[in-house]
């Protein structure tokens, strides 16, 4: 019998500000909440209007140990790495970068977006990697926002882009090295859903805009909060406020293995740490061409 999770507690996202000066909303890691395994951040990029000239990014930094999850909403990001590869995301595009064993990367605006200015808003994620692939070659999947799967329920009041995972019948194009789902429901005022999502994965939302009641107890929480379900059942439900409701619904398998993270180096051990430190450090993880 299908029994629906309860709200476990819920985490506002906090502003601050990374990289060259943009301003993110997160609801982890903070002091309230460290990670949520496998997932180890959550930053949602914006919504921030730039005038011409004013637009901000992260500059060359490197990373070991994860994936990188970039949702773009609103706006463009061009991003470039130390394998050479480089590109524009733009909006409802995603990019899946995994990072393994290391790679260098920038994510910068691109020349044309800095002299016009515009309206930025996306979405990073940061995926754990189990020990076993934190070392493998670095490597992307993109999806232009054609090639992501959309599904639609019945009564044609909410509607989901599968990111990974599986909903309403429909799965993801994305490939994923653990069991993840990542869906943006959009829900029109009034609708709700009852989404199955597996029994053993962790799963938390994250609101967008609008105003919702999660859980069988309908409790209400607004936009910019993070939703954590208990591991009670084995569906999910939230109802949309009288304005549209846009939420995403994230969830995986725990990893349940060490955890040691020095800002973009995420391994098992304190000796991994210092040796991506000194990988880094020593080049190996490449430059960028500029």
């Amino acid at each position: 019998m299908e029994s629906t999770r309860s709200i476990e507690r819920t985490i506002p996202a906090l502003r601050t500000v990374e990289g060259g000066g943009f301003v993110v909303h997160r609801p982890f890691p903070t002091r309230l909440l460290m990670d949520f395994d496998p997932f180890l951040l959550l930053d949602e990029m914006g919504p921030v209007d730039y005038a011409p000239g004013e637009a901000k990014g992260a500059p060359d930094h490197p990373h070991r140990g994860f994936e990188t999850v970039t949702y773009v909403l609103e706006g463009q990001f061009g991003h470039k790495d130390s394998a050479g590869h480089s590109g524009t995301l733009r909006q409802g595009d995603v990019q899946w970068m995994t990072a393994g064993a290391g790679v260098v990367h920038s994510e910068m605006p691109d020349p044309e977006f800095t002299r016009t200015g515009g309206r930025v808003h996306g979405l990073q994620l940061w995926v754990n990697l189990p020990k076993r692939d934190k070392m493998i070659p670095p490597h992307y999947q993109e999806i232009a926002s054609g090639q992501i799967p959309v599904a639609t329920s019945v009564d044609g009041r909410v509607s989901v882009k599968v990111i990974a995972g599986e909903a309403l019948g429909v799965k993801a194009a994305i490939e994923t090295r653990t069991p993840i789902l990542y869906q943006h429901f959009s829900l029109e005022p009034g609708a709700s859903i009852v989404h199955p999502v597996p029994r053993d994965f962790r799963v938390f939302g994250y609101a967008l805009s609008g105003d919702g009641l999660y859980g069988e107890a309908k409790q209400a929480v607004r936009a910019q909060q993070m939703i954590v379900f208990a591991d009670d059942g084995d569906t999910v439900t939230f109802t949309a406020g009288d304005e549209p409701l846009e939420l995403l619904l994230i969830g995986g398998v725990p990893l349940k293995e060490p955890v040691v993270r020095y800002g973009p180096f995420v391994m098992n051990t304190e000796d991994e740490i210092r040796q991506a430190v000194v990988d880094y450090q020593a080049g190996r993880m490449g430059t960028i061409n500029h």
